[in-house]
């Protein structure tokens, strides 16, 4: 065998080519083949330099694409629409129970002749400034007023219909009463009383709401109209340009409150305060109702100022939510943190006594039998005071933070109906709700409109099946079909179907005008 067969072909390949002199010859592309190669010029200090300029110059630059990200989700879009949501209905649904659970000793609690009475409630409002309409008058009539108001917006505000209108006539309402009789409230009271501020800067309309299906009702009539060549909304004479009719009865609902708004005002019903207190609240949401209604009413001049009003209402529902979310954590270690300290929940005996208060006993059996094991009540107490003290700090893990949030959940529904305490128990699980995932929320959404279907395809069937018993006791024997049974409109499918996606609880992604939060 030769010297070139047996050299081995990873020495005669690696490195650059060379000549028969052993002289390095370059093999890039695009220059002369055979030419030899040109050294590499040492990397001087001022190439390192740029080199870490650069580095640095995209470092900065992921930065500002991160941040301009973050800025432009906070501002394109009100975060969290099925969060809000649910919290608006629970705890509009919660607030509108405890009034009708209480309706037979509102006198008792809210009336002029309680046990707290109306000049105490007058002294006590003289000093802490607190806002009621029911300190206005002293009568029966005007009590009954605001009673029946307070329960007509909770009802309202529940179910979605104006909801920006409707989320200040719940604040009045919630207000008026609980400032009437503070002594009546326990730790839901002042959860709902919270709530209630911070529901009025959210967009909690979007979805799950009379306005949002308004809204995808407005939408699909004038893209059907687009697509079948029929003028739809376009057609009317004060439509603006995208189509969309007048909103009277906004503009009706704005016109009367702000008479009434003025009337209280010069009559001095409104305490002013520092910088002019709930007085200036009230007349700059009242305002700021005028303000979006202008700017969309002309958008068809120029849309920059619905935009930036757009922009901002953006910013305050997301800052409100975030309020929302730290409020409720908030609540949790504070709890906590103050169980830690007494001595009943150090030795794990604390859940053992008000299970046999009179008061927290509902079901006194249910309570003989939680409080018999002592192990039981050990670890219910120390299991209480860890999880509301590591809950603010699960929410940096979604798995941990569902596993707990379930768990609390459950706590709550157990405190409702071993203790007593329904009202509280609903407000508290309001409040976790802000942390449940949209998709759940999404999934639930969905079984709620199957089970509305079905329950209206149920009730149309027996209401149907009532009349057709009845019109057979009337005339017996065969008959003809009539124009009532064979050509009626009505039915399962007609009742249930109003229009294609009405049963859809994700919010609409085409319609021109999503922002149904800020109807009047």
């Amino acid at each position: 065998m030769s010297e070139h067969e047996s050299t081995p072909v990873s020495d005669q390949d690696s490195g650059p080519a060379r000549d028969h002199d052993d002289t390095a010859v370059s093999d890039r592309p695009g220059g002369p083949v055979g030419a030899p190669e040109q050294p590499r010029p040492a990397r001087s200090p001022g190439r390192e330099r740029l080199a870490g300029r650069i580095s640095r110059f995209d470092r900065k630059h992921r930065l500002d694409r991160k941040l301009g990200h973050a800025v432009s989700r906070l501002t394109g879009q009100a975060l969290g629409p099925y969060q809000t949501a649910v919290i608006r209905i629970g705890f509009a649904g919660t607030w509108l129970l405890f009034l009708l659970r209480e309706f037979p000793h509102r006198q008792e609690m809210y009336g002029p002749d309680g046990p707290w009475s109306w000049d105490l409630a007058q002294q006590l409002i003289a000093s802490n400034h607190a806002f009621t309409v029911l300190m206005w008058a002293d009568s029966q009539v005007w009590f009954e007023i605001v009673f029946g108001f307070a329960v007509l917006s909770a009802a309202l505000f529940m179910l979605g219909w104006r909801t920006r209108t409707m989320s200040v006539l719940f604040l009045l309402g919630v207000l008026s009463l609980q400032n009437r009789s503070i002594f009546m409230g326990d730790g839901g009271d002042n959860v709902i009383h919270l709530m209630a501020i911070y529901l009025v800067f959210t967009r909690c309309g979007q979805v799950w709401s009379l306005d949002a299906r308004r809204e995808r009702r407005a939408a699909a009539a004038r893209a059907r109209g687009g697509h079948e060549g029929h003028e739809g909304y376009e057609g009317h004479p004060e439509a603006d340009r995208g189509g969309r009719r007048p909103d009277r009865v906004g503009v009706v609902l704005w016109a009367v409150f702000g008479l009434a708004l003025a009337a209280v005002t010069l009559a001095g019903k409104i305490d002013g305060g520092v910088l002019g207190g709930w007085r200036t609240i009230y007349w700059g949401l009242w305002a700021l109702q005028a303000l979006w209604w202008l700017a969309g009413r002309y958008a068809d001049r120029s849309d920059q100022p619905r935009i930036l009003l757009d922009v901002v209402a953006n910013l305050v529902h997301n800052a409100a939510l975030f309020v929302i979310m730290a409020e409720a954590c908030l609540i949790y270690a504070t709890a906590g943190w103050y169980k830690i300290q007494g001595s009943r929940w150090q030795d794990g005996t604390a859940v053992y006594y008000p299970l046999h208060l009179d008061y927290f006993s509902p079901w006194p059996v249910l309570s003989d039998v939680l409080s018999a094991s002592g192990t039981m009540v050990m670890l219910v107490t120390y299991g209480t005071v860890v999880a509301q003290v590591a809950f603010p700090f699960t929410l940096f893990n979604r798995r941990v933070k569902n596993v707990l949030l379930a768990v609390m959940m459950t706590e709550h529904a157990v405190i409702a109906v071993v203790l007593g305490l329904p009202f509280f128990s609903l407000a508290m699980i309001a409040a976790d709700a802000v942390f449940l995932p949209t998709s759940f929320l999404r999934r639930l959404g969905g079984w709620a409109a199957r089970a509305r279907v079905w329950l209206i395809s149920r009730v149309s069937r027996v209401s149907r099946n009532s009349r057709f018993g009845r019109l057979g006791r009337a005339l017996p024997g065969p008959r003809e079909d009539s124009g009532e049974e064979s050509g009626g409109s009505g039915g399962p499918g007609a009742e249930a179907g109003d229009e294609p996606g009405e049963g859809d609880p994700r919010p609409p992604k085409a319609a021109d005008h999503p922002h149904v939060g800020f109807t009047a």
